[in-house]
């Protein structure tokens, strides 16, 4: 028998990085079915437009209970959520295949590119948080177990290098690995989109009739973690390259859904820099669309027993 939980998970990227993990039993969780999300934990709760909570963790406490995957600190947070862009990744999520728990992991980015509003205080510090200055991301997975490679890069921090100019309406998205779709996996797939001042180019390898294809590569260097990827369809093509210094990394603990913990090396952080290149195919030949300086990207990288 497995323990049922809800662990809340708040962490800060940095030289000082840190993760915070806080526990309910699930019977002291609330979350309503079949009705718009709203969970409550305690004093943390989780709205489509709002989340609030607070976390701490005494030194004491984590000597006493490795279990719980936690630094030592203190956070409180309220922030309004405004989500602006979202990226539907197909009927792989549909309710069709979430019916048949098709997939060994489900995935879902309403909030692509969010807009948060509101205020956090770390360790005794207050944060303001404007939608002006930040550069939000929200999504949801789920399902049985993670995925491995897991692979994820979005960043809306873009700055065109044609223009001089910062895109206020753009975002790229990337993410997945080895699927597994009825206990069988599938080849290194990942799934993308590049929202371009309005214009949508989606690269998903579940939408054969598009030509999509995809070519990664994630490697660790002694200061570094850095991914390529190239996605293609019939009309266009996308290619990233991102780098992010692990000193700023987080190493993400937590458990899968089924009660174990496979990702001991899964590195996370929102500090992630590069550039990503974006083409439309015209009569037969590639033409740049536009380059773009990539900050403030939100980049994850693991692999089982690495």
């Amino acid at each position: 028998m497995r323990p049922s939980y809800c662990m809340v998970n708040a962490g800060f990227w940095g030289k000082e990085k840190g993760q915070l993990h806080r526990f309910f039993p699930w019977s002291q969780v609330s979350i309503p079915m079949n009705e718009p999300l709203h969970l409550t934990a305690g004093d943390c709760t989780c709205t489509e437009t709002r989340l609030t909570g607070s976390i701490r963790v005494t030194r004491e406490q984590v000597a006493a209970h490795p279990e719980w995957m936690s630094d030592a600190g203190e956070m409180e947070w309220d922030l309004r959520v405004h989500k602006l862009v979202a990226y539907h990744v197909g009927y792989g999520a549909s309710r069709f295949f979430r019916a048949l728990n098709a997939f060994e992991m489900f995935w879902h980015a309403e909030g692509m590119k969010t807009a948060f509003e509101g205020w956090v205080r770390l360790n005794g510090e207050e944060y303001r948080v404007r939608p002006e200055t930040c550069y939000g991301y929200a999504d949801k997975n789920w399902g049985g177990d993670f995925t491995s490679p897991w692979v994820w890069l979005s960043s809306s921090d873009l700055v065109s290098r044609r223009t001089g100019k910062r895109l206020q309406n753009s975002v790229f998205e990337v993410g997945g690995g080895r699927p597994r779709v009825f206990g069988f996996a599938l080849n290194r797939k990942l799934l993308g989109q590049f929202y371009y001042e309005g214009r949508d180019y989606e690269f998903n390898f579940s939408k054969f009739w598009t030509g999509s294809r995809t070519f990664f590569d994630c490697t660790e260097t002694d200061t570094q973690i850095l991914w390529k990827v190239t996605q293609t369809t019939f009309r266009a093509k996308m290619e990233v390259e991102i780098a992010c210094n692990k000193e700023e990394m987080l190493l993400i603990h937590y458990e899968s859904p089924d009660g174990f913990k496979r990702h001991t090396r899964l590195w996370n952080c929102g500090n992630g820099f590069g550039s990503v290149l974006l083409y439309e195919k015209r009569q037969g030949r590639w033409h740049l669309i536009d380059d773009m300086k990539a900050g403030s990207v939100g980049c994850e990288y693991g692999e089982y027993g690495a």
